[in-house]
């Protein structure tokens, strides 16, 4: 059963009544969400674009749970860079949804079945506690979804050719996955597997992140796909758009490329930057992300500081807007994770 399924009315209706029903548990249980509403004076609304959303931002400056101390069984954190993140409370329940939920969505392109893990980093990421929280949670979360990991990197973060030749030799005969933020990927994999004569054409890749890098150099996410395609064999490669703010949800590329799609359990708003309208399709503004996981914190609706457009509704690979990322918003922090990256000297 994918997660991709619902046409966007279908869709809208029931995230309405979802949501709506979450702005309520988590005003009866969140005081800091409870005084947001009021001062706002929200009052119900009618369609999904009507409720309302809390900046991104918020959750570094206020602690914001709607779960008491004792139920917290996990605290994420954000990777910002100036020294703020977010802190975002989970409970055990919503702990577990989120993982099911997010392992449902890259069912979709991975399968039922755990493939043999080519992780485009290194083990001693584990070890640094700042990035840990970032790039190491990242990691670690994606690696629950295959096995027989093997580490692309050696300790040092450079590329590790003796490694990715006994992977490929063990399991490039079949499919496999590939984790890895984008730069990471492109710079040490991509680049490593096209000097080397390495072919990836089983392997299915999963990545996200860095692409401001990448734009420095005149890569394009279109350049990207074609490039890993015609050098190196990889015709499966599947971005993904996703925040801790909002954790479990992700936005998948589909398979041909060039749009996220939503999850059935998530919606995007696209919003005038000057008038908060929502925009019509085609025009670009800031990206506003609506879920139903966020049920241990008020994460449900969340305008971020990141600029996209939607492409257009039930038009693409599966139901529902397809959309693009078109960066950051000018001024706002960048958010690290991937970017944070330092190559070995």
């Amino acid at each position: 059963m994918t997660v991709f399924s619902l046409p966007q009315a279908e869709r809208e209706v029931l995230l309405l009544k979802e949501l709506a029903g979450l702005v309520e548990h988590h005003r009866e249980r969140c005081g800091p969400y409870d005084r947001i509403l009021a001062a706002a004076g929200y009052a119900g609304a009618a369609t999904v674009a009507e409720l309302p959303w809390l900046p991104v931002r918020l959750f570094k400056n206020l602690t914001l749970k709607s779960i008491p101390d004792d139920a917290v069984f996990k605290v994420l954190t954000s990777s910002g860079t100036t020294g703020e993140v977010s802190r975002i409370y989970l409970d055990k329940a919503a702990a577990a949804t989120q993982t099911r939920q997010l392992g449902a969505t890259l069912q979709a392109v991975l399968g039922p079945k755990r493939l043999p893990m080519l992780l485009v980093d290194t083990r001693s990421l584990l070890k640094d506690r700042r990035s840990f929280s970032a790039r190491g949670a990242g990691v670690l979360g994606m690696a629950t979804f295959g096995r027989e990991h093997v580490w692309a990197l050696d300790e040092a973060g450079a590329p590790d050719l003796a490694a990715l030749r006994a992977f490929l030799a063990a399991h490039g005969q079949a499919p496999f996955l590939i984790f890895g933020f984008t730069y990471l990927v492109w710079l040490h994999l991509y680049e490593v597997a096209r000097d080397h004569g390495l072919d990836l054409s089983n392997g299915i890749l999963i990545h996200s992140g860095g692409w401001k890098k990448l734009v420095d150099q005149s890569v394009s996410p279109e350049a990207f796909r074609r490039r890993l395609a015609q050098d190196t064999g990889l015709v499966h490669s599947h971005n993904f758009y996703g925040m801790v703010e909002q954790i479990g949800t992700i936005f998948l590329e589909g398979p041909s490329g060039g749009s996220l799609y939503c999850p059935d359990f998530a919606d995007v708003i696209i919003r005038n930057p000057q008038t908060w309208a929502e925009q019509p399709v085609g025009e670009p503004g800031l990206i506003e992300v609506v879920s139903t996981l966020p049920t241990s914190y008020p994460g449900h609706v969340l305008l971020t500081e990141d600029l996209g457009v939607v492409h257009g509704i039930d038009d693409g690979d599966w139901p529902g807007k397809r959309f693009s990322v078109l960066g950051r918003l000018p001024r706002a922090e960048a958010r690290g994770c991937s970017d944070t990256y330092r190559a070995a000297a």
